[in-house]
Parts: structure tokens; C-alpha cells; sequence
């Protein structure tokens, strides 16, 4: 347990330095690469051969090339971008639920292949376009509540939130992170001198913690839908890059689902 932590940290570390001191290009090029390390993991839960997996990477691998280079260097009119996460937005909160509670199954094997373009291509997009303050402020909220959860369901878990999915889970582990994502938001609220300033009265508060309160949400969501589909590919890690901690998206899977609602969110919020 220790060295998973030990292991964990130092990638978190490691991935926050580079988020703050590469600059812009050096951020897409570390999106690209994670992008295409969980196309990989991707094509291996749809049961992709070895060359329709290498072109599904490659495919996924130059979508996000052209996305990016147009978000870094093309015209200034980003209505596109507006469109991109708005649709990422309805399938997180819409399709995803729906299609949780009906069953994810092999049998739609062509359909979760398409659906990797939806889960990887506009996180990439928002970790490239976000203010780098606010892509950790983002992935922190994720990483607080995956750590409540899990400690919180450890400690007193007795109703399991989808046992069918992730036996895991628990409701208790949920409300715990809820919290401790509410704690986070006021913290933040109170010491970060831009939400700080926009904070300005018990409205403001609402729709923040509100908002807070989604993205805990959507973490959970974005969370059981890979367990799905690791579920209907019978394996239980994504990959076996990270020794200890599974696939790239067994640790990018809270995060991929809650970047892109961010970006909307944080369109409302002044710029850090």
C-alpha cells in the first residue's frame, strides 16, 4: 500500500510540474502522448487486433493533432471548441447515465469504439486549453474525491453504489468524497484571490459549490463507465503500464469525464 502511494504521488507530482512549466506546445505534446497510451488501452477493452488497434491510435493520435493545432495556432474563433465540449457536456450527463443503466455489453463492441473518441479527444482538448492553475485545480478536485471515496468507503461502506460495476463502491465512499469536495471548493473559495473576488454574495456561493458538487458527480460517472467497459472486455485494469495502479485509464477515467463540464463551468469564473 505504501509503495502504491509512494508511486502515485511521485506521478502526480510529476504530472503538475509539467502542467505548470511546460509551455503550451509542450502541454499538447503530453496530452498527445496520454491520449494515445489510453487509445491503446482503449482499442484493447473494444478487442481490437493488433492493426486495427495501431490505426485506432492513429487515428485518435492525428484527431488530436488537428484539434490542437487549430486551438493553438488556427483562427480565433472558437465557437467550435464551445460545440465540442457542449457534446462531450450531454454525453457525460446524459448518454453515459443511460447507457449505465441499461448495460454496457460486448455486443456493442462498434459503438464503444466511437465512444473512445468521446471520452479521450475533448479532455485532451481542455487540458490543453484550460489555464494551467485551473487544469490542477480541476484534477485536484478529482484526486480529492477518488481519495475520500475510497478511504471513506474503506472505513464505514456498507451499501454498495453499483455493485453490478464496481462491487467496491459505496454509497458511504460517495458522500465521503462529496464532502470532502465541498471542503476543497470553500477552502478555494476563501483563499484563491480570483474565485475569492467573484464570490461576492450567497448567490455566487451556491452556484460554485453547485458546481463543485456536479463535477464530484461526473467523477463518479466517468469512474463506473470505465469499470463497464472493462467489465464487458472481462479484464480488470486497462493496461499494465503503471505496475500497482492498472492502465493510464484506470487513473485518467474521473478525470477525461469532468475536464471538458470544467471548461464550460470555468467560462463563468474569471481566468487565474
Amino acid at each position: 500500500m505504501l509503495q502504491r502511494a509512494l508511486t502515485a504521488a511521485v506521478l502526480l507530482a510529476g504530472f503538475a510540474a509539467a502542467i505548470l512549466w511546460f509551455p503550451r506546445s509542450g502541454v499538447a505534446a503530453l496530452a498527445a502522448l496520454l491520449i494515445g497510451v489510453a487509445a491503446a488501452e482503449w482499442a484493447r477493452l473494444c478487442r481490437l487486433s493488433a492493426i486495427a488497434a495501431a490505426g485506432y491510435v492513429l487515428g485518435m493520435v492525428c484527431t488530436l493533432a488537428a484539434l490542437l493545432w487549430v486551438a493553438i495556432a488556427g483562427s480565433t474563433d472558437t465557437r467550435w471548441q464551445g460545440a465540442v465540449f457542449a457534446a462531450a457536456t450531454l454525453f457525460w450527463l446524459v448518454a453515459v447515465p443511460l447507457w449505465i443503466a441499461t448495460g454496457v455489453r460486448a455486443g456493442a463492441r462498434r459503438l464503444i469504439v466511437l465512444t473512445g473518441f468521446v471520452v479521450l479527444l475533448p479532455a485532451a482538448l481542455a487540458l490543453v486549453i484550460l489555464p494551467p492553475m485551473r487544469v490542477l485545480g480541476v484534477l485536484a478536485l478529482v484526486w480529492i474525491a477518488d481519495a475520500a471515496a475510497y478511504f471513506v468507503g474503506r472505513a464505514f461502506g456498507r451499501h454498495k453504489l453499483a455493485p453490478g460495476i464496481s462491487p467496491g463502491k459505496t454509497w458511504e465512499g460517495a458522500i465521503g468524497g462529496l464532502l470532502a469536495v465541498l471542503v476543497y471548493a470553500i477552502i478555494c473559495g476563501f483563499t484563491v484571490p480570483a474565485l475569492k473576488a467573484h464570490l461576492d454574495g450567497g448567490g455566487a456561493w451556491v452556484l460554485y459549490l453547485g458546481a463543485g458538487v456536479l463535477l464530484c458527480v461526473v467523477s463518479v460517472i466517468g469512474d463506473l463507465f470505465e469499470s463497464a467497459v472493462k467489465r464487458q472486455a472481462s479484464v480488470k485494469d486497462s493496461g499494465t503500464l503503471l505496475p500497482g495502479h492498472g492502465g493510464v485509464l484506470d487513473r485518467i477515467d474521473s478525470a477525461v469525464a469532468v475536464l471538458p463540464i470544467a471548461v464550460l463551468i470555468s467560462a463563468a469564473v474569471p481566468t487565474t
